[in-house]
């Protein structure tokens, strides 16, 4: 592999590793993602530094954490000022394209990446911003409900398959431009796929695979459990009080999603084995992740918006056998890594950013290093009503939110999180010191504030936009058909040896 190999980072959506067989699911058929992890590095303690959609991917994109960025929701804007790893890599160098979802909000649709080959899944304006004045209203044409559950089954056609079957044909495509370009560029392709995020339905070729296989139910249920404030609000808040919820449709949901990993998981097999006809494979570095998890139906909550271990780990696996050795890693990583460690393979150091950054270069840890990290992350959207911080150091999860009761979890001794340690007189000091860490990171006080006023300055702004004649922000992938295939103001024997790949 050179010292600046090529980067394919495959990205799920609202993917939680307890669903995969390399994280320990036996029912999952993901062969291809369990290849991946048997060679390369698996991080088993693996975050999101915040459960949503879009502020999840500006951590990603960032190395930020969402309080840096105004990142706090899913219609958040982006600054273009904001550097991404799109942007390091291709100051570095870099050929960067990105195939599929990344939920950017506002005009910058790009934020780096030279190629963009679909248009994204959901809206680039500001329509579904929260509104913290209401915390108690439920926004229906936007906010999520329970049809996902009760609706799971089969479907040959979906938004989402839709969408997903674009994002992985084009992917697949740009590596084959990739690899006959004379563009001589080592590149940075994003494949970012919104399976097997709800709704839970899948085709019934992937629904087929699963019949008859045991699949698991949530191992701990809504009563058996004491149902903090911000779980009853989400309650509320994606309507899971307002339907009853039976066996039946918590398996089906479970088959579906377990249903759509397998197919994702053949885009990814596609994927790596359109690297490998390509003669690529040696010198990419394949990373696979997710934005967030998925409750499932764990303590009766479904969805992600919370800092519980279902919604807030991710997959981690970092593909290079001939420059790291397979290995697990149960040291705390997060999403704000992920920059860094491009930064990194790309030839760069964390000194190269302009300001300093909130995570660290994965590499150390690929290589076999043993440090102690800390993980934290923040949750500012619907169905909080003030800021939710949370942070994760050794076995040790802990969370605050001001209108709300601290939580304290050992994940070692309790990892279903039944057992909130914070009252604990036991746990006092532990308590003090995590509250000390926190007032030190965060002013949640000023924080909450400016949540609040950017909130009003883009609902202004959306009203204002709808207003009159609609100018959408939505990405509108370029093609030029006049230099596609054969035209007559070119040479055919030209045509065919540059299609060619090997020539």
């Amino acid at each position: 592999m050179t010292a600046r190999p090529n980067v394919l980072i495959v990205m799920y959506d609202q993917l939680t590793p307890g669903a995969l067989g390399c994280y320990g699911n036996p029912a999952t058929k993901a062969p291809h993602i369990d290849r991946l992890a048997a060679e390369g590095v698996v991080f088993d303690a693996a975050y999101t530094n915040s459960p949503l959609c879009t502020p999840a991917r500006y951590c990603m994109m960032t190395g930020q954490l969402p309080s840096a960025t105004r990142g706090y929701d899913n219609a958040a804007y982006l600054a273009s000022t904001v550097p991404t790893f799109a942007h390091f890599a291709r100051a570095a160098g870099y050929r960067t394209v990105l195939s599929g979802k990344m939920h950017f909000v506002g005009p910058d649709q790009l934020h780096g990446f030279e190629e963009r080959r679909t248009t994204d899944i959901y809206p680039a304006d500001f329509g579904w911003t929260p509104d913290w004045r209401a915390p108690d209203e439920r926004i229906d044409w936007w906010y999520h409900n329970m049809e996902s559950v009760t609706g799971a089954g089969v479907a040959e056609v979906t938004n989402q398959l839709l969408f997903d079957d674009e994002v992985g044909f084009h992917a697949v495509r740009a590596l084959h431009d990739l690899a006959r370009s004379a563009d001589d560029r080592p590149f940075l392709l994003v494949a970012s796929f919104t399976h097997p995020h709800d709704p839970y339905v899948a085709r019934r070729e992937y629904w087929d695979r699963y019949e008859g296989v045991d699949i698991p139910m949530p191992a701990v249920g809504a009563a058996e459990v004491d149902a903090d404030p911000h779980t009853v609000r989400l309650r509320e808040a994606c309507a899971m009080d307002r339907t009853t919820i039976t066996d039946d449709d918590v398996r089906n949901a479970r088959r579906a999603y377990l249903a759509n990993i397998s197919y994702v998981d053949d885009w990814t097999g596609r994927l790596v084995g359109t690297l490998d006809s390509l003669g690529l494979a040696d010198d990419t570095v394949v990373v696979l992740l997710a934005d967030h998890g998925d409750m499932l139906g764990e303590r009766g909550l479904w969805y992600k918006m919370n800092f519980f271990e279902g919604a807030t780990r991710i997959p981690l696996v970092v593909h290079a056998p001939s420059r790291f050795a397979p290995r697990r890693v149960d040291t705390p990583v997060s999403l704000v890594d992920v920059l860094p460690t491009i930064l990194e393979l790309a030839g760069g150091s964390p000194a190269d950013a302009v300001e300093p950054l909130a995570g660290q270069s994965l590499i150390p840890l690929c290589e076999g290093d043993a440090e102690a990290r800390t993980v934290v992350g923040e949750y500012m959207a619907e169905g909080s009503c003030a800021p939710i911080v949370m942070i994760r150091r050794g076995d040790l999860k802990f969370v605050h939110c001001p209108a709300d009761p601290d939580q304290l979890y050992d994940l070692a001794a309790d990892p279903h999180e039944r057992i909130n340690l914070a009252a604990r007189p036991e746990h006092a000091e532990t308590v003090a010191a995590f509250r000390a860490e926190m007032t030190a990171r965060w002013d949640l006080d000023r924080l909450h504030a400016e949540v609040l006023a950017d909130q009003a300055r883009r609902r202004l702004v959306a009203t204002a936009l709808r207003s009159g004649r609609f100018t959408p922000w939505d990405f509108a992938p370029r093609r030029d058909t006049a230099e596609e295939y054969m035209r007559n103001h070119l040479d055919l024997n030209d045509v065919e040896r540059n299609a060619r790949w090997p020539r």
